[in-house]
């Protein structure tokens, strides 16, 4: 019996979509990752990144974890300080940066970041915290500045545009009333 085309395609297509979701990523050993010396024998003390993070929400760049969905499950509950002695202080402040002609406009979401990541992780060493200061621009963070020390390493790719990008001109005044919507100057 001869299988149509497009019942083969969904076949395919839909055990595709499924092993993909699977999570099914490898993460090199310690021993073989070019990162630690394999004749220390501490290694083994070390938990390797398959056991770490395998059992986490899978996520298709960086480390192959989604982060913020690992969070929102309950699968990961980052600390505020070292000793855990201090409640994380949440920012719910959306910037909207403008500047991205003739890309839609970015909007850069402090909530998810600030669940888990303290405000010293990033200002005022990487971004000043003042309107205008920053030359955020997508040269400097494919070189690996601003956004870019992240975005690629631990969190989505570069290339999903869209995840930033994501603000048309004529979107900004729908924005919620809890964020605010800073326009830099021209």
């Amino acid at each position: 019996m001869k299988m149509k085309p497009i019942f083969a395609a969904l076949i395919f297509g839909t055990i595709f979509v499924f092993v993909s979701s699977l999570g099914l990523s490898q993460w090199k050993r310690l021993k073989d990752d070019n990162l630690h010396d394999p004749s220390n024998p501490a290694l083994s003390l070390l938990q390797e990144p398959q056991d770490a993070l395998g059992v986490l929400q899978y996520g298709n760049a960086g480390n192959s974890v989604d982060w913020v969905a690992a969070l929102q499950l309950g699968e990961i509950s980052p600390r505020a300080s070292l000793h855990g002695d201090l409640e994380p202080e949440v920012l719910d402040l959306d910037v909207v940066m403008t500047q991205t002609y003739p890309l839609a406009h970015v909007i850069f979401p402090h909530t998810p970041h600030t669940e888990w990541m303290s405000c010293e992780m990033c200002h005022e060493e990487i971004f000043v915290s003042k309107i205008g200061a920053n030359q955020i621009n997508m040269g400097a963070i494919l070189e690996g500045e601003y956004c870019g020390i992240c975005h690629g390493a631990v969190s989505f790719p570069l290339t999903e545009c869209d995840r930033c990008h994501s603000v048309r001109s004529d979107d900004q005044r729908r924005m919620p009333a809890s964020g605010a919507v800073i326009e830099h100057p021209r």
